[in-house]
């Protein structure tokens, strides 16, 4: 059915409301097998007329396009007309609009998991972008099922949280993910440019079409853009053209999606790829008090972009109105690739045709963010006609075709209507298992060191997100100091936070965070040992943990912790073992996993920069600058915005060599990069020192002081004047930190 554009959620009955036969057929007991038989109806009618798409993408390109964060109503092909995206407009022209395509899961990992296997959160398993690894082992699996019927299949996403640890990798081919985990940043902040994201997908593209080998493979191709996620920066000319932020990293993403469409026409390709354009999830903005996304289930969160672009042009200009999932993917692109759909899956094949019998399919979704994350209750969800049922302490029921907002709750007065989804979503929900499901020998551990695996966030109902959100703007509030590394600023806060929220996950890892950077490891390991015994043991907060432990000079402790944080993120959990190591003087052991590290399919930039130090301890400075600098490389393909200490490294590196003016440059860069690095301050000192210009030493250590204000800025500051000769100033200025912060650990041992 081909319709023109207007605003699907206005004024329109998504659903006729009679009973049909399919809701018949399954009081009878035999819906599946109608299911079926409707499947195979629909994808074998036509035979191998122009309008037929079963098996149309068999033997030819196949690409899933991931625009993350990003609400089907704030797009002009779904009536929002404050923003232009003419890439996708264009795709839209050209493919099939699902108008109302809803999400499992507002998060960005376990969405993808679904996307990729047609199953919902609770058969997959991956329940949370923490904590949780995807088995493609043990579940259909997009890209094995694929490979193992002859495509070549990469990946390319922007987000530390697919990193290929995550589990995503291992049905691909090729799957680049190499971006490190900023500790000190919201985790969202972990990404790279869309646009870097796209160029390492048409490269591998190029390659695999003129490569002898796999040139005769058709590719499959996950392509996965950050873009409009936080922090909302989009760029020009977008940030000049719109007002809204959000509208202009929209505008940005698709103007990265056009970069891409650009190249597969470069290619030769475009006409015959299926693409499939979509959203793991949507964006709150405000319209129910949450901003970002998470911890509500309303539609601004769930319902996403779908468009699916058929090989040469299939079914152009159609638009559906039934409601379909994200879990339909798979079994969508299977029956184009001509191949079977596993009996496990979930989904169903989405119709490329208005079905002429209206389906009575309930469209589940979840959230366990509240409770892993913010000692809040879970939510569930079920769309079935018009009708939205939230399910939580507080449940709620919303007629979208009366209020699209969802403003209105009416559950009272459609009381059958809420026993019948609530029964439904019984049926659907699967109970949550811990996050890092853990082996017998780390629930040992877990257990060894007080916490209880297996627990999350307390037994039983928890306060309903709806009464806490104005909590999380606060959250919010301070995370972003610690984003822009304004520790002191921070920690008040999370202070704070905690003392109303004890079981707020989230808070008490951002205040741990927070006083570490400060200088205050013994504070902040008391903060992550909270986040740990209330999440049950979070292989993620045991990584914090570890860093606590290693300032505080407790290596057997650090041991214990960061191999509890490498089951599930190996790259940063053998990067700490190396650093143990190393503080032990076992330069041999420290090289050893430093180089588990770098093998771990993760991130190269944090194992190098360990390498390269552990290196540079050894006197090995040619050696130690080669792999700083392969670093520095990984950091320019990669676009991020830069890898924190690592040009203080580098800098120290260049000045052994009698490099000075560029180790200079270089530490310049990383103080304005990243004011809170303070070796950089101290070998900047250092170098001027050398060189007989002690104003200017005494000045850089006097700004690291100035731009921090913290234990460990002062620290550092008494630890060069000493190395420097100045005894005495030394002295003074550990006086005077001590009088400022009289219960600091660090300044009483110096």
């Amino acid at each position: 059915m081909i319709r023109s554009h207007r605003d699907p959620y206005e004024g329109t009955t998504p659903f006729p409301l009679r009973k049909t036969l399919a809701g018949r057929l399954r009081e009878l007991g035999v819906f599946t097998l109608f299911a079926g038989f409707a499947a195979f109806s629909l994808w074998s009618c036509g035979g191998g007329s122009k309008g037929a798409v079963a098996g149309s993408a068999q033997g030819k390109p196949i690409v899933i396009f991931s625009i993350d964060t990003l609400r089907s109503d704030r797009l002009p092909a779904y009536g929002y007309e404050k923003v232009e995206t003419p890439a996708i407009d264009a795709l839209a022209k050209d493919g099939v609009v699902f108008e109302r395509a809803y999400s499992q899961i507002p998060l960005t990992l376990p969405s993808h998991a679904t996307i990729l296997s047609g199953q919902l959160p609770g058969k997959h398993g991956v329940r949370d972008n923490l904590g949780y690894r995807f088995d493609g082992t043990k579940h259909p699996y997009l890209p094995s099922l694929l490979g193992a019927a002859g495509w070549t299949t990469g990946a390319t996403v922007s987000s530390y949280v697919l990193r290929a640890e995550t589990g995503l990798s291992d049905g691909f081919d090729y799957y680049e993910s190499g971006i490190d985990l900023r500790t000190s940043e919201a985790l969202g902040r972990s990404q790279r440019p869309g646009s870097e994201t796209v160029k390492l997908a048409l490269d591998w593209l190029a390659k695999t079409k003129n490569s002898d080998e796999s040139g005769k493979k058709p590719p499959f191709l996950l392509i996965h853009i950050y873009e409009p996620h936080t922090p909302y920066e989009p760029v020009e000319p977008f940030r000049s053209r719109y007002a809204d932020v959000y509208d202009g990293e929209v505008a940005t993403a698709d103007s990265i999606f056009g970069q891409f469409v650009a190249g597969l026409r470069d290619l030769g390709l475009y006409d015959d790829t299926t693409i499939v354009l979509l959203s793991d999830h949507g964006e709150g903005l405000g319209d129910h008090g949450e901003e970002e996304h998470g911890i509500f289930l309303y539609r601004e969160a769930i319902q996403v972009p779908l468009v699916v672009k058929l090989a040469n042009g299939r079914k152009k200009g159609t638009r559906i109105e039934t409601a379909t999932a994200l879990a339909d993917v798979t079994p969508t692109v299977l029956n184009l690739a001509g191949l079977a759909v596993p009996p496990d899956v979930d989904g169903v094949a989405l119709p490329f045709e208005e079905p002429k019998v209206a389906s009575r399919r309930a469209i589940y979704s979840e959230t366990f963010y509240p409770r892993l994350h913010l000692g809040w209750n879970e939510l569930t969800s079920a769309i079935r006609d018009r009708f939205h049922l939230i399910q939580g302490p507080d449940p709620e029921l919303f007629d979208l075709t009366a209020d699209a907002s969802e403003k209105n709750n009416v559950l009272r007065q459609e009381r059958r209507t809420y026993g019948e989804l609530r029964a439904e979503l019984e049926k659907l929900t699967a109970p949550l298992a811990a996050p890092s499901a853990v082996d017998a020998e780390t629930e040992q551990k877990l257990a060894s060191l007080g916490y209880l695996g297996g627990v999350v966030a307390g037994d039983g109902p928890l306060p309903d997100p709806k009464s806490r959100i104005q909590s999380l703007a606060a959250f919010g509030d301070a995370m972003q100091d610690v984003s822009e590394q304004k520790f002191k600023e921070a920690v008040p806060k999370l202070q704070k936070l905690v003392a109303d929220n004890p079981q707020m996950i989230d808070a008490w890892e951002g205040l741990g965070n927070a006083l570490l950077r400060l200088g205050q490891p013994k504070e902040a390991l008391a903060a992550y040992d909270q986040a740990l015994k209330v999440s049950g043991g979070s292989g993620h907060v045991a990584l914090g943990a570890a860093s606590a432990l290693i300032a505080l000079g407790r290596l057997d402790e650090a041991k214990t912790y960061a191999e509890i944080g490498a089951k599930t993120s190996p790259t940063a959990g053998h990067t700490l073992l190396s650093q143990i190591a190393e503080n032990r003087g076992d330069f041999k052991a420290a090289e050893q996993e430093a180089r588990v590290a770098l093998n771990a399919r993760g991130s190269r930039i944090g194992p190098l920069v360990s390498l390269a130090e552990l290196l540079q301890k050894q006197g090995k400075t040619d050696e130690a600058l080669k792999l700083a600098d392969q670093a520095e490389a990984e950091v320019a393909k990669t676009g991020q915005r830069g890898f924190e200490g690592l040009r203080a490294l580098r800098g120290d590196l260049l000045a052994r060599l009698g490099r000075n003016r560029e180790a200079e440059e270089i530490f310049r860069e990383e103080i304005k990069k990243f004011p809170a690095q303070l070796s950089a301050y101290s070998h900047l000192a250092t170098l001027c020192a050398s060189e007989g210009r002690v104003a200017e030493a005494v000045g850089t250590l006097k700004q690291m002081v100035d731009a921090n204000d913290s234990p460990a800025a002062y620290g550092e500051a008494v630890r060069t004047l000493r190395i420097l000769g100045d005894p005495k100033g030394a002295a003074a200025l550990l006086a005077h930190a001590r009088s400022l912060f009289p219960d600091s650990s660090e300044l009483r041992k110096l």
